[in-house]
């Protein structure tokens, strides 16, 4: 037989009562002192902050409960947010823009490694846990669009602005109701493996630098200095390549002469940052060798933040990736590689700028219609001092109908009616083929006469397009159909009039500038500045977030 319980009304009362005093109890212990700092104005931490209004809404909402510490001290999450705090450095931002120095501060050992937070008063919790809610907001913001604003920074970004839509608060609601911090902020990173292998070298490199006991003091090198010479760069050299493990210790470390054994440590050295590897120490070779760890954690903090700026892409995707600052192409598909050509890339004074177009057409025997502005400077000139110039080039001057007109009978003071262009031929400056990714900077990629440049380490040549090694091997793989196998391509490449094939898609092309980058198996590779575009960043990078504009 079911009995039924009675509770005295009183009891329940009492329980009631007992509910109510424990969570005023808990709030009381800072709520008060929260509510107090963000309605009165008074903290130093919300004065300051681009996230003011987001920090004081969170807060409202739950009642000013914290949600970093738990009993006046760091709960788990805090724990974990300060650890993310600290290996922001991981990703080339800086921990102290996260408030570091003012957190450790407030620590009972700043010096330990596992921090403590004890026997803080009630403005110092309050201070503690602000600190920790700003960090979360500028480092969630970091992580996902970067810290720099590339728009005011690099002229030569031409990618659209990274669209997003994600609200901080709602992540921090997240990690307010059991959710990861860490988890929370990989949601940010870029959406490519490039971003995870590099944070993963940037780790190494900071493991390398803990045991560097080396002096990198700067050694100079002019011209080149071959197997069986003496320098006084040498013995610096040489310690850099055992260093870097190329090489190991032997008796001559202080001699000045370039040895054989410090000849085979430098080929592997070369052949390992993707030199040349003859044996020469030349400019690329004493710049590569007198970047420090630190030198290096720097270069590879400024093409992470240029992974942050990267729009939303699918990099699985079928896409022709070059990156300029390695002079090289990659035809991807699914992630892999399945085609890779050097390539000769804008000049200084023509840098080839970062962008994406899709590839729509390839054009056999191209003619090469000559920009007004090489036209201006250099043709014009050139048949002013020799008449026979054109026919010598095999170019001609077509009018505005496209029509071929006598160029001895052109105005050239008239120059905006006609244009030159060069005549399909071995000779074409565009070779005897060109691969069409419609854009506003009139880049594409395509073949050239001038195949031994190729054999150079630097290949910063061009009027800003690329110009690609082995062009019918990329044609074929392109058009990827059995009609156009390799006597089909040559025929193409070979005629008197130009020919457009359309694709049957359109294949997305980037056009990156990474002087850093870590590959599948954790490798990180280093190129030169070839542009000199990594000083600016760096020192962007490395200033108070209060000194920039964010993107």
């Amino acid at each position: 037989m079911n009995k039924k319980i009675f509770i005295p009304v009183a009891a329940v009362l009492v329980l009631a009562l007992g509910v109510i005093w424990f969570f005023n109890q808990r709030r009381s212990d800072i709520s008060d002192a929260l509510e107090q700092s963000l309605t009165s104005q008074e903290s130093d931490v919300l004065a300051r902050s681009n996230y003011s209004a987001e920090i004081k809404s969170i807060y409202s909402e739950r009642d000013y409960l914290e949600i970093w510490l738990l009993n006046g001290r760091l709960s788990k999450d805090g724990k974990e947010m300060l650890s993310q705090i600290e290996e922001s450095k991981y990703d080339g931002l800086q921990p102290t823009d996260y408030n570091l120095e003012q957190i450790v501060a407030l620590s009972s050992n700043p010096e330990k490694e596992n921090k403590k937070f004890r026997n803080l008063s009630s403005d110092e919790k309050v201070e503690l846990e602000l600190l920790l809610t700003e960090a979360f907001f500028n480092l969630a913001h970091d992580l996902e669009k970067g810290k720099v604003n590339p728009a005011t920074l690099d002229p030569e970004w031409k990618f659209e602005a990274k669209a997003t839509d994600v609200d901080y608060s709602q992540l921090l609601r997240e990690v307010a109701g059991g959710a990861s911090v860490g988890k929370i902020f990989e949601q940010l990173y870029p959406n490519s493996e490039l971003y995870t292998q590099g944070r993963e070298a940037i780790k190494d490199l900071y493991k390398i630098q803990a045991n560097d006991t080396l002096t990198w003091e700067f050694a100079k090198v002019e011209g080149v200095i071959k197997v069986g010479e003496s320098h006084a760069a040498i013995p610096a050299l040489r310690k850099r390549l055992i260093f870097w493990d190329v090489l190991k210790p032997y008796d001559a470390m202080e001699s000045t002469r370039f040895d054989s054994t410090m000849f085979e440590g430098l080929q592997k050295y070369q052949e390992s940052n993707g030199m040349n590897p003859d044996g020469v120490i030349g400019s690329l070779v004493a710049e590569s060798l007198n970047n420090s760890p630190q030198n290096l954690i720097d270069i590879a903090s400024i093409n992470m933040e240029r992974l942050r700026w990267m729009p939303v892409m699918d990099w699985n995707q079928e896409m022709v990736l070059v990156n300029i600052a390695n002079y090289q192409l990659d035809y991807v598909q699914r992630g892999d590689t399945a085609f890779t050509a050097k390539v000769i890339v804008g000049k200084e004074y023509s840098e080839s700028p970062a962008f994406t177009a899709p590839m729509s057409y390839i054009v056999f025997s191209p003619y090469w219609n000559i920009p007004p502005s090489i036209t201006l400077d250099e043709i014009i000139p050139a048949v002013q001092k020799n008449p026979d110039y054109l026919t010598q080039k095999n170019m001609e001057v077509v009018n505005s109908q496209g029509e071929p007109v006598n160029a001895s009978k052109v105005k050239w003071s008239e120059e905006k009616n006609y244009r030159v262009r060069q005549k399909p031929g071995g000779d074409n400056s565009l070779g005897l083929v060109k691969f069409m990714f419609p854009n506003e900077y009139n880049i594409y990629i395509h073949d050239t006469p001038a195949r031994s440049l190729f054999a150079k380490e630097t290949r910063a040549l061009s009027h800003g397009c690329i110009r690609i090694q082995n062009p019918d091997q990329f044609a074929k793989i392109l058009l990827d159909d059995e009609v156009w196998d390799d006597d089909k391509i040559q025929e193409a490449m070979h005629q008197e009039k130009e020919e457009t094939v359309k694709l049957d898609r359109e294949i997305p092309v980037v056009l990156l500038y990474m002087t850093f980058w870590a590959d599948k198996d954790g490798k990180a590779n280093f190129r030169s500045d070839v542009y000199n575009r990594d000083i600016a960043l760096l020192k962007a990078l490395r200033k108070t977030k209060s000194g920039l504009d964010q993107a």
